[in-house]
């Protein structure tokens, strides 16, 4: 394998990681310790709402660090700092202990995106598909969380969830201090810039289309946030809710005999949690080359749409009919990932570009995390059917927005020629 693709994978791997630290607690409340430590659901998410701040504001200044100091540096701090914090957060024997290690996971977490998302589309041609595959390992770190995680719940315990990740995430960053080491080594300023010229005036047209886009980037960014932490992270407790007897007749053919109720359906609700989180993530690769072929607003629109109809017929069903529409809405939360930050990435300056996704990441990151409280609030009064509904409203504003941008996105260059 050449340097450039165990590059490639490097990053792939730590978007996979990333997703699944911040997801493990997902599961782990959901189906341990609302049991073990006799704490509420909505109790619960109370501890996990610090790492998401972390998640997203720390964010900017690991852009904003990237940019003056080295990316392959920060990446090695993102991959070892990130495991033993998960390490650390195993070992937790109180609901404090386990908030204040979510949210070291969380400042570490939030080094991710910012830089390795500058360093994909400031390194690779092709960038919608190469996004769409880091989409697709993110993902699928998004669907481990519950299938690892109801794994371990059932064969040895919660713990071994943070601990298990958090160790090979020091081994892959020991790898990639090896196969980096001469970028590491170089401040990022002494590397050869991309090519800007100085006091370029831009055409007001350019400018207006400019601030249209920005708009439109960071108010979808914002309210696809909503739908993408309420789907994540609560779809284990909607499943352990509504595929109930789905679980248990698979649990019964996969064990070969009848199941007690609650025995052992940690492992399938994680596994069905994981099969429509898998699933949904392909979305991601035809998204890619729909977003190099056709452009963002086709795509986006067709995204948004779907997810309103699905999210409009979620309530009140469950077992068989629950799983195909959640899979339909999953396919449409994941597709529209890549979208945003493939238009960061067309429109943005290349010097600057690791603290414009940093300040996307805020957005992001910090309404990921003031969705939690929501989730329970909306949860522990009305149930699951009115977070459908409330995501459903979130959906069109989505589809609403979208339909303001451009056909095609103007590019820098073409606009300074």
């Amino acid at each position: 394998m050449n340097r450039d693709r165990l590059h490639f994978l490097l990053l792939n791997v730590g978007h996979f990681l990333d997703h699944l630290f911040t997801l493990i607690f997902a599961t782990v409340a959901a189906l341990a310790l609302t049991r073990d430590w006799n704490l509420s659901y909505a109790d619960l998410l109370r501890y996990a709402t610090p790492g998401f701040f972390a998640f997203g504001l720390f964010a900017l200044p690991a852009g904003w660090l990237a940019d003056k100091w080295n990316r392959d540096g920060m990446m090695c701090v993102f991959f070892i700092g990130a495991g033993l914090s998960a390490v650390a957060t195993g070992f937790a024997q109180t609901p404090f202990q386990i908030g204040l290690g979510l949210f070291i996971v969380g400042v570490f977490a939030a080094i991710y995106h910012p830089v390795g998302l500058a360093i994909l589309t400031a390194k690779w041609k092709n960038t919608g598909m190469r996004l769409a595959q880091n989409g697709v390992w993110g993902n699928l770190g998004v669907a481990s969380a519950a299938l690892l995680t109801g794994y371990f719940i059932d064969n040895g315990g919660w713990r071994a969830a943070f601990i298990v990740p958090g160790l090979v995430s020091v081994a892959v960053g020991f790898v990639y201090v090896v196969a980096r080491w001469r970028e590491v080594r170089t401040v990022e300023q002494e590397r050869k810039p991309e090519p800007a010229p100085a006091n370029t005036v831009l055409p007001a047209d350019y400018k207006a289309v400019l601030i249209r886009v920005s708009v439109i980037v960071f108010v979808t960014t914002a309210v696809s946030s909503i739908i993408f932490q309420s789907t994540t992270f609560a779809l284990p407790k909607i499943f352990a809710e509504r595929l109930q007897d789905l679980a248990a007749n698979a649990a019964g053919w996969l064990y070969g005999a009848a199941v007690p109720e609650g025995a052992e359906t940690a492992t399938i609700i994680g596994a069905l949690a994981f099969l429509v989180f898998a699933v949904a993530s392909m979305a991601q690769l035809v998204v890619g080359a729909m977003l190099d072929r056709f452009g963002p607003r086709p795509v986006f629109l067709t995204l948004a749409a779907m997810q309103l109809v699905f999210f409009v017929l979620m309530p009140g069903l469950t077992d068989v009919p629950a799983l195909a529409v959640s899979l339909g809405f999953m396919l449409g939360a994941f597709g529209q990932i890549p979208i945003n930050d493939y238009m960061i990435g067309r429109m943005a300056s290349g010097a600057f570009r690791a603290r414009i996704y940093g300040v996307r990441f805020v957005v992001s990151f910090s309404v990921l995390a003031a969705t939690l409280p929501l989730v329970g609030f909306v949860y522990e009064r009305w149930g699951f059917d009115a977070l459908f509904h409330i995501l459903a409203a979130a959906a069109f504003v989505i589809l609403t927005a979208v339909a303001f941008l451009p056909q095609r996105l103007p590019s820098p260059v073409a606009a300074r020629s």
